[in-house]
């Protein structure tokens, strides 16, 4: 059975004791947590019935196009809104579902909203305004005046056309992590009087002479993947077109058109193809010299490299570990840690070895149960990695519970990760990395309790504050130890501790992550190191124990 979307685990049981009731367990919906159960894809025009109608209706509807009935008929107020929706993401306005279409169903998180518009969503955006300063009234749902001209200013403070609508680049800049707040210095608006327009579109060659393409230096952008919107999709378009690998509309949308052509750039100038618009790829477009075209003989594709990392996700510690390639080609240099939740039991993390596909997200959507994660990173079909959870796609609707509950077990079978490190994994794990999930390595619990999130900040939903880490005790096998001593047990820390795990390290009995602190594997290698001194075994390390510890070295002292 696949996983479904993550959601609170006592609801989550309530809804499975329900279905299983009425249903029986054997009819629970196939569903994984982050690729929703939605029915196979196939072109669907007016007239048409079924599931899939049904989900097309329920996914207009979260989006705010569609306000009737699910009722699995596709009739005119499903067109409609079908045409609304492909108006506003710049697609060919049919009414139909094609393929693209339905990619932008899956992928889409705003509507545009003007005067006159009613609804939630108008809620959420006035909410936004609010917070951000632009707005001083209350937020009514209902999109009027006063909302168009905090609209207005908006847009005018973050640079954009101040059209008093906000469509998608408003709303994506609006809700995201960018955002200036009113009185925050914007970003200036080009003096018409002096910008000379987009020198990259001048090629500048001497009179009766041939020269090389004296294009500028197009700076790197943004990296491109499918469903991305932007001015810079259409700068991508044009030049695929001059180069003869594009014959679709410059719409600004990097869909199914646009990643055929980039592919088959990819292809033609020798570069891995992976659809996506990376730096690489941006470059060979736009800087390189030697940039084949389509009438051209394609280069010789490179020979294939390692990832560059591998990462282990450790269910008994609920820490992922990241680590990259020695000076043998072989993964043993540890990078990175970071404590994680994986899937309760019932809905564990799929375990073995998955190589990622390369499909990531910056917003995923829960739509099974109207959830949100930011920075989804897939691992397989059932799972992904992704931050802590948010009721919508908004940085300040943290689900506070997924934050304080990393370090233990709590997704339906996902990897949820600090926002930072969820975002460290969607920059750096790359399509072809392999994802190895254990429940085999030893507890630490020494490990977890080191890498658990600081107390969070609930006026912004961050992590608060904490000091740079001080550098490690400065220990040697020989050295003596901090005096005098004191009793050390569960819950001691300090530069004591970090010398007693580092003894027992030396000495083969404790395995752990030297941290400082003293949690149950220095007291399971204390109770072990007893036993054979002939002494009480009960774990904690009093004076005759660490004196027994570092009996050699006290009568080096003496």
């Amino acid at each position: 059975m696949k996983k479904q979307a993550c959601i609170p685990y006592p609801l989550l049981c309530l809804c499975a004791l329900l279905l299983i009731v009425t249903l029986g367990w054997q009819m629970l919906p196939a569903l994984s947590e982050s690729d929703t159960a939605v029915p196979a894809f196939e072109p669907l025009e007016y007239g048409a019935s079924g599931e899939l109608v049904s989900y097309v209706q329920q996914r207009l509807s979260e989006l705010g196009y569609y306000d009737g009935k699910i009722s699995g008929n596709f009739l005119e107020g499903t067109r409609n809104c079908l045409k609304r929706l492909q108006k506003d993401y710049g697609l060919d306005v049919t009414g139909k579902l094609d393929e693209e279409t339905w990619q932008v169903l899956q992928e889409a998180q705003y509507r545009v909203l003007k005067n006159g518009d009613d609804g939630d969503e108008v809620t959420r955006l006035q909410q936004r305004l609010i917070d951000l300063g632009y707005l001083d009234t209350k937020a009514t749902g209902k999109f009027r005046s006063a909302t168009e001209g905090a609209v207005k200013s908006f847009q005018k403070q973050n640079g954009l056309d101040a059209t008093g609508t906000a469509d998608l680049d408003t709303q994506q800049r609006l809700f995201g992590e960018t955002a200036l707040a009113k009185g925050v210095s914007p970003t200036p608006t080009p003096d018409p009087l002096t910008d000379a327009g987009d020198i990259n579109d001048v090629v500048i060659v001497g009179d009766g002479e041939s020269t090389e393409d004296s294009r500028e230096n197009v700076p790197f952008a943004q990296r491109m993947t499918r469903g991305t919107q932007s001015e810079n999709v259409k700068k991508v378009q044009t030049r695929l077109k001059e180069l003869g690998f594009f014959d679709g509309p410059i719409s600004g949308y990097y869909m199914d058109q646009t990643i055929a052509a980039v592919k088959k750039f990819q292809e033609y100038n020798g570069l891995s193809i992976d659809a996506d618009m990376d730096e690489e790829t941006w470059n060979q477009l736009f800087n390189a010299s030697n940039v084949v075209d389509v009438n051209a003989t394609p280069r010789p594709s490179p020979e294939p490299t390692l990832p560059p990392y591998y990462v282990v996700v450790d269910v008994t510690n609920q820490v992922t570990k990241v680590y990259s390639l020695d000076e043998n080609d072989e993964y043993t240099v540890l990078e990175r840690q970071m404590i994680c939740s994986t899937g309760v039991k019932g809905w564990d993390s799929d375990l073995g070895d998955w190589v990622t596909n390369g499909r990531r997200a910056r917003w995923c959507y829960f739509s099974k149960w109207g959830g949100h994660a930011q920075y989804w990173t897939r691992i397989n079909e059932n799972i992904a990695f992704h931050s802590v959870t948010y009721s919508e796609p908004d940085t300040r609707k943290l689900n506070i519970k997924s934050y304080n509950k990393l370090g233990r077990r709590a997704s339906h079978g996902c990897i949820r990760m600090l926002v930072s490190d969820a975002k460290w994994m969607y920059d750096n794990i790359k399509k072809g990395t392999t994802v190895h999930i254990t429940e085999d390595l030893p507890l630490d619990e020494e490990l977890t309790k080191s890498l658990l999130p600081p107390e969070l900040d609930k006026n912004y939903m961050l992590p608060k504050t904490t000091p740079e880490p001080t550098a490690a005790p400065a220990y040697t096998s020989d050295g003596t130890p901090p005096q005098p001593f004191r009793t050390l047990k569960k819950g001691s820390k300090g530069e004591d501790v970090y010398w007693l795990q580092r003894k027992l390290k030396d000495l083969g009995y404790y395995a752990g992550a030297v941290t400082g602190e003293y949690w149950s594997g220095t007291a399971d290698a204390v109770k072990a190191y007893q036993k054979d001194q002939g002494l009480k075994a009960d774990g904690i390390a009093a004076k005759k124990t660490l004196e027994a510890l570092y009996a050699d070295v006290l009568s080096d002292g003496e």
